[in-house]
């Protein structure tokens, strides 16, 4: 449920690892934040010492091929961010400042697992201020040649996520999952599911500068109609519901939780990204709520700005 005050981590999260795609090695830290905050990325180990700060915002996603990339990649960026923005979210975390040293967030086992896992290690402090948070009011969607996603008004306070997939294999074949973003469903249900892709893809990804560091450690491997891993799946749907774990980092963008049901079919990152620009590109489609009290009408034209932050 959407109610109570902001929270923040406890203490200082440490991880560290190497990025799915680029194969660099990274050091992170998740630091506690004060209120309205927000989530920032502070970029370091850049030439010349120099940091970027990059707030976790739609409006700072710069790429979305294969992953989710925030900031100018030739001034610093953050790339493959969904999973512990996912994390995040999914556990309810509104403030937090999180430094890295190098491009990548750390792909970890390829799932959200052990930032819930180190997240949950120190705990989530409740701090003075009310949440905030975004209200779907009217109905917006966005869809290309494949799919399409779409964020709807929901009565409950809740977001709720209804996401189905297809492809074109037994191994996957047409799945659909539902679920109301809660702590411990999420937990439960969503954070362990571990990023997949084709054997069939891999010298193309290669060859554009792709999927570099993975591996059966951190990726599950999908071959002639079955599945690589000696180990299996963690679940049998397993990739429908990776693909709501991306739903929840990207969604995780728009600066606040959500009330609303999205719904996606055969989306993805781009999608993702796209349905939150249509939601915030007219004032109408969404108001601003601060602990179930709406924040004055003459105030959402603003709030939109500031949930549209230029590229930095």
């Amino acid at each position: 449920m959407i109610a109570g005050r902001q929270t923040t981590v406890r203490d200082v999260v440490a991880l560290s690892g190497y990025g799915v795609h680029s194969a660099a090695v990274a050091n992170i830290s998740i630091r506690p934040a004060s209120p309205n905050h927000g989530i920032v990325f502070l970029r370091t180990g850049l030439e010349g010492g120099i940091e970027r700060r990059i707030p976790a915002r739609y409006g700072n996603v710069s790429m979305t091929e294969l992953c989710t990339v925030l900031g100018n990649p030739s001034h610093g960026a953050v790339s493959t961010v969904e999973h512990i923005m996912a994390a995040l979210y999914g556990l309810g975390i509104d403030n937090a400042l999180i430094e890295i040293d190098g491009p990548e967030v750390p792909i970890m086992d390829g799932s959200a697992a052990a930032f819930v896992e180190a997240l949950r290690a120190v705990g989530v402090e409740s701090q003075r201020s009310p949440k905030r948070y975004v209200r779907v009011l009217k109905p917006v969607s966005v869809s290309n040649k494949v799919g399409t996603s779409e964020l709807l008004p929901h009565d409950d306070d809740v977001l709720r996520l209804d996401v189905t997939i297809a492809f074109d294999t037994t191994v996957i074949g047409d799945q659909s999952m539902t679920l109301d973003l809660e702590p411990e469903a999420f937990a439960a249900e969503v954070s362990r599911a571990r990023t997949f892709g084709f054997m069939r893809d891999v010298e193309q990804l290669w060859k554009n500068g792709f999927a570099l560091g993975a591996s059966l450690e951190n990726t599950v491997a999908i071959g002639d109609d079955r599945v690589i891993n000696p180990e299996g799946l963690r679940f049998d749907d397993e990739f429908v519901r990776h693909k709501m774990l991306d739903a929840v980092g990207d969604l995780a963008l728009a600066g606040l939780p959500i009330v609303g049901l999205f719904r996606s079919r055969c989306g993805g990152h781009r999608l993702n990204i796209s349905v939150l620009r249509e939601l915030f590109s007219d004032p109408a489609n969404f108001e601003i709520c601060e602990a179930e009290t709406a924040v004055p009408a003459r105030h959402v034209q603003m709030a939109a700005a500031a949930y549209a932050p230029a590229l930095s």
